[in-house]
């Protein structure tokens, strides 16, 4: 059970009484996962909005996190998700937070750069992190919760640099890709390379991207790179959106493009319309 000794969320959460009689909030679900694939423990958060605990059938798309740790990015998401669900401008998702061991390792794939390859211990490991989401913790989620097929995946740096990666890699992982500020210097900039071909020979399901970059300058290059990449194609199955947001810097930029993103992206359908 996850649960804060602060308020951080409110309308929908359940309080519960303690024996001292403080309030203690619950939000939703912590569980570990022994994972074969990566041979550790995982730490999940999960947090569900008031439309799942209020019905025992309802099913609800899920939008998994890296750095979903409590001391990560995981409240501040959390929060967002149930303040949009809330006002209305949010389809209602399952939330599900992946703590971080190894950050660096898990986030990035292979490199060439021997710059890049000084960043940590350990690095290159972002295929073994997709097996771990695929094979172990998306059947999980799965068996554990109600959920409808449709998954999304959101981050930020290096988490967003995963995000691009996947959407390159693994097309069919998720249903939408959401990456703020993502490293794409990494490796020499392969992913910006990579995005052509990828698009040239992407038959599959329709896809949805939607990248924001900050103030930050290289980061903010290589995301409109990226961004003429994906216009020259003109890929009807990919959808997507990039948003420059000079006002803000690689340390804030994941709150406000998280908000605009969810609000894009996952907007709900206008009552009365075909679903």
């Amino acid at each position: 059970m996850l649960v804060l000794l602060f308020l951080l969320v409110g309308t929908g959460s359940k309080f519960v009484q303690a024996q001292n009689k403080d309030a203690v909030l619950t939000i939703g679900n912590t569980f570990t996962l022994a994972s074969k694939v990566l041979g550790e423990n995982r730490r999940i958060n999960v947090y569900y909005p008031p439309a799942y605990t209020e019905s025992l059938t309802v099913q609800l798309p899920v939008l998994y996190m890296p750095d979903g740790g409590i001391a990560e990015d995981f409240l501040h998401v959390a929060g967002l998700v149930q303040v949009l669900v809330g006002n209305g401008t949010m389809r209602p998702f399952i939330l599900v937070g992946i703590e971080n061991t190894e950050r660096r390792r898990d986030l990035t794939g292979p490199t060439t750069n021997e710059k890049d390859k000084k960043i940590a211990p350990r690095v290159g490991g972002s295929a073994a992190f997709r097996r771990f989401i695929r094979q172990e913790l998306m059947p999980q989620i799965r068996q554990r919760y109600r959920t409808t097929p449709e998954t999304a995946i959101v981050g930020e740096s290096l988490a967003g640099l995963f995000v691009v990666e996947t959407l390159l890699e693994e097309p069919d992982l998720f249903d939408t890709y959401l990456a703020f500020d993502p490293s794409l210097w990494w490796n020499n900039k392969q992913l910006v390379k990579q995005a052509s071909s990828f698009l040239q020979t992407y038959t599959g399901k329709k896809k949805t991207l939607y990248m924001a970059t900050s103030s930050e300058p290289e980061i903010a290059t290589d995301g409109r790179q990226f961004a003429e990449v994906l216009q020259a194609a003109a890929k009807p199955t990919i959808n997507w959106h990039f948003e420059s947001m000079p006002d803000e810097t690689h340390a804030t930029i994941y709150h406000p493009a998280a908000l605009k993103a969810f609000r894009f992206v996952f907007k709900p359908p206008v009552q009365g319309s075909a679903k």
